[in-house]
C-alpha cells in the first residue's frame, strides 16, 4: 500500500491489491480496537440471551486470531486468511464468536490460495463469508450481526461491480453502510428497542471494521502496527448494564466444542442438535466444525457431536448466573474451582462461580458437574475398567471466567484447591497474569480441598454479599483458611489402589486389620492419613468421635458432611458430631464430587469444619 497519510481519497494513491502482510496488519488494528472495546459490548448484550460476556466473547476469539497472525503465517493472501478462519474456530467463544468465526471461513475459502486480494476480489470474499456466516445459524434472525454482515457485502460488491479498483475505497463504502446497518437493528428486534441499545455482536464487527478503516485511510500499513498477541483486559463496566429481558433465557448453559474428522456431515449434525436447544451455530468445515448451542443437557450434546467425530475444547457457561451477574451491583465477586465440595444452595444464593475440571474415562472427557452428574461420575467410577484421570481447569477455562466478571466487578477473589495437591492454582495464576489486571485479581491458595474448601469461597462470598470492600474479603479469607479443617474416610480403597493413591500392601493391611485411614488437611494444604478408625462396627460413631476430638469443641463451628452416594450415613455423622459439640452455627449435608471421591469411591465420607467468626 503506497501513498501518503491523508483520508481524502482523490489525494492519497489507490490501494489496488491486500496481500498476506497487509491483510495480517489491517486485522491486527481491528481486533485491537475490539478488545478494547469489550466492557462496553458486555454492558450491551442483551440478545440473544442478556448474559453480559459477549464483548469477552469477540475479545477472546479475536485473541486467538491475534497470536496465529503473530506467527507469521505467510506472504500469500490465501494463506493468511485460512489461518486466522482456522484460529477463529478454534477460538470461537459464544454465538457472535462463532458466527463471526463462519464469516472469516468463508472469506478464506474464496480466497483459496490468491496471492493477494484487489478490490473486486475483496469484495467477492465479504459476500461469500456473509453467505456462509448466515448457513450457519440454524435459524437467522435480523437485527443481529448477520444482517450487518449481508449489508457490508451488498454495499462492497456494488462498489465494486461500478469499476471501484481501490480496495480502501470500496472497504470504506461497506463500513459506512455497516454503522447505518448497525443503527437500524433496534428496529428489528424488539430486545434492543426496549433496552435502548444495538445489537452488540453487531457493534463488535463494526469496531472491527473501523479499526481496519483506519488504518486503512492513512494509505499505508504501518510498520510499527503489532502483530503480537494482545492480553484481553476488560475493564469494570463505568456504566450501568443495558436494560434485560427475560427474552431468550429458556435454556442454562451456553455450550460449545469442536468435532475434527473426516467428511463431517455437518447437515445431519445439524439436524440432530436442533432438538437440544437454541442459538445453534454451527460453524466450520468438513474437517472441523464449530458447535455452538444453549441447552439445558450439555452432556447430551458432546455424546451427540462424539457420533461425528472427536470432540474437543468442550465448554458449558452458566448464562443464567452470568446474566445476574450482569445486574449485581456488588464490588468482589468469587471463583473456585469444582474440587470445591459446597452445597449448590447456598453456591447460587451467594453467587460463587465455579470453573470446571476435566474429567476423563479412557477416551471420554467429561466436564465436572456440567457434562456429568454426581451420579453419574460414580457410576462410571464403578463401572469402567480405567480409572478416572482429572485435570485443572486450563488457563483459557480461568481466563474466559476472569474476563466476564472483570467486566461486571471491580475485583474477582479466585480461592483454589490446595497448591500442593493440584495444578489448579497455577493454571489459575497464569490466567491472572494474562488478563493484565493483576490488582483486581485474587488467587490465593486455600490450603485445603474438598468441603474446607468450599467453606472457605462461601465465607468469602458473604462478605462480597455484605458490600464489603475486597480488603475484608481477602482478611475473611486469610481467617477462614486457618480456622478451616477438613477429615475423610475411603469408601473402599481399592479406588485409591487404582489411581496409585494407595499401595496394594497398605490396602491388604489395612482390611487383614479391620483398620480406617482417616484424612485430613494439614496446615501446609497437604492430604493424609492422620489417623485411623479400629474395627468395623460403629464406623460412624467411631468417626464423630474421631473428628470431634482434634478440634476445640468450645467454640462455635460451622459444620458440613459430604457423602459419595450415601446420604443416610452422612445424616447419622452429621447427627452425632453435632451432639458432640457445644454449638454448631450451620449444618449441612451435600454430595462429594471428584476431589474425594475419584480415591475413595462410593461410601466415602468427609467431614469439614469452620470456625464461625
Amino acid at each position: 500500500m503506497a501513498g501518503g497519510t491523508t483520508s481524502n481519497h482523490a489525494e492519497r494513491p489507490a490501494i489496488a491489491y491486500l496481500d498476506g502482510p497487509r491483510l495480517a496488519r489491517s486485522l491486527a488494528a481491528g481486533i485491537d480496537r475490539v478488545i478494547a472495546r469489550a466492557g462496553e459490548l458486555n454492558r450491551i448484550n442483551v440478545f440473544p440471551v442478556p448474559d453480559g460476556d459477549t464483548g469477552t466473547n469477540l475479545a477472546l476469539t479475536l485473541e486467538a486470531v491475534l497470536e496465529r497472525l503473530a506467527e507469521r503465517p505467510g506472504t500469500a493472501a490465501g494463506d493468511v486468511l485460512a489461518a486466522v478462519a482456522d484460529a477463529a474456530l478454534d477460538g470461537a467463544r459464544g454465538n457472535s464468536g462463532a458466527i463471526l468465526a463462519q464469516f472469516l471461513q468463508g472469506l478464506a475459502d474464496r480466497a483459496a490460495d490468491a496471492e493477494r486480494l484487489d478490490a473486486a476480489a475483496l469484495a467477492e470474499g465479504v459476500e461469500a463469508g456473509a453467505s456462509l456466516a448466515r448457513e450457519a445459524v440454524a435459524q437467522p434472525q435480523e437485527g443481529t450481526i448477520l444482517t450487518v454482515l449481508r449489508d457490508l457485502a451488498a454495499a462492497m460488491q456494488k462498489c465494486a461491480q461500478a469499476g471501484q479498483r481501490d480496495c480502501a475505497v470500496v472497504f470504506e463504502v461497506g463500513r459506512k453502510r455497516a454503522v447505518v446497518s448497525l443503527a437500524e437493528t433496534p428496529d428489528q428486534l424488539p430486545a434492543l428497542r426496549r433496552a435502548g441499545v444495538v445489537d452488540a455482536g453487531a457493534q463488535g464487527l463494526v469496531d472491527l471494521l473501523h479499526g481496519i478503516a483506519d488504518l486503512l485511510r492513512a494509505g499505508r500499513v504501518r510498520a510499527g502496527t503489532a502483530l503480537a498477541a494482545r492480553r484481553v483486559t476488560v475493564p469494570a463496566a463505568a456504566a450501568a448494564p443495558a436494560a434485560h429481558t427475560a427474552e431468550g433465557e429458556r435454556f442454562r448453559f451456553c455450550t460449545e466444542c469442536v468435532v475434527v474428522g473426516e467428511g463431517i456431515d455437518r447437515r445431519r449434525l445439524r439436524e440432530a442438535l436442533a432438538s437440544r436447544g437454541d442459538s445453534l451455530v454451527l460453524a466450520g468445515t468438513a474437517t472441523k466444525a464449530k458447535v455452538h448451542v444453549h441447552t439445558d443437557d450439555p452432556a447430551a450434546v458432546f455424546a451427540l457431536a462424539r457420533e461425528f467425530g472427536t470432540v474437543r475444547g468442550e465448554k458449558a457457561d452458566d448464562m443464567h448466573q452470568q446474566a445476574d451477574a450482569a445486574t449485581r451491583r456488588a464490588t468482589v465477586v468469587v471463583v473456585t474451582d469444582s474440587a470445591a465440595d459446597l452445597p449448590d444452595a447456598e453456591a447460587e444464593r451467594l453467587d460463587v462461580h465455579v470453573v470446571p475440571l476435566r474429567i476423563q474415562f479412557g477416551a471420554r472427557s467429561y466436564i465436572d458437574r456440567v457434562g456429568l452428574s454426581h451420579a453419574e461420575f460414580y457410576r462410571l467410577l464403578a463401572t469402567t475398567p480405567e480409572h478416572p484421570q482429572t485435570s485443572q481447569p486450563t488457563p483459557g477455562d480461568f481466563r474466559r471466567t476472569y474476563a466476564h466478571l472483570l467486566s461486571h466487578f471491580e475485583h474477582v477473589v479466585s480461592l483454589h484447591l490446595s497448591g500442593s495437591a493440584s495444578g489448579t492454582l497455577n493454571a489459575a495464576r497464569s490466567a491472572a497474569q494474562r488478563t493484565g489486571a493483576a490488582a483486581r485479581l485474587h488467587v490465593i491458595d486455600t490450603r485445603n480441598a474438598s468441603l474446607g474448601q468450599g467453606m472457605i469461597a462461601l465465607r468469602a462470598a458473604e462478605v462480597a454479599r455484605r458490600g464489603d470492600g475486597v480488603d475484608a474479603v481477602l482478611a475473611a479469607v486469610q481467617r477462614a483458611i486457618d480456622d478451616t479443617v477438613t477429615f475423610g474416610v475411603a469408601g473402599d480403597l481399592a479406588f485409591a489402589v487404582r489411581g496409585g493413591r494407595v499401595s496394594r500392601s497398605v490396602q491388604r493391611w489395612t482390611e487383614r486389620l479391620r483398620l480406617t485411614p482417616v484424612l485430613r488437611t494439614s496446615p501446609t494444604g497437604r492430604i493424609k492419613p492422620r489417623g485411623v478408625l479400629v474395627g468395623r462396627r460403629d464406623r460412624l460413631a467411631k468417626l464423630a468421635a474421631h473428628v470431634t476430638s482434634r478440634i476445640d469443641r468450645d467454640k462455635a463451628w460451622r459444620l458440613v458432611v459430604g457423602h459419595a452416594q450415601c446420604e443416610g450415613d452422612a445424616r447419622t455423622l452429621q447427627r452425632l458430631v453435632e451432639e458432640r459439640l457445644r454449638r454448631v452455627t450451620t449444618s449441612a449435608v451435600t454430595e462429594l464430587g471428584t476431589a474425594f471421591g475419584t480415591h475413595g469411591g462410593p461410601g466415602t465420607l468427609a467431614v469439614g469444619f469452620q470456625a464461625d467468626p
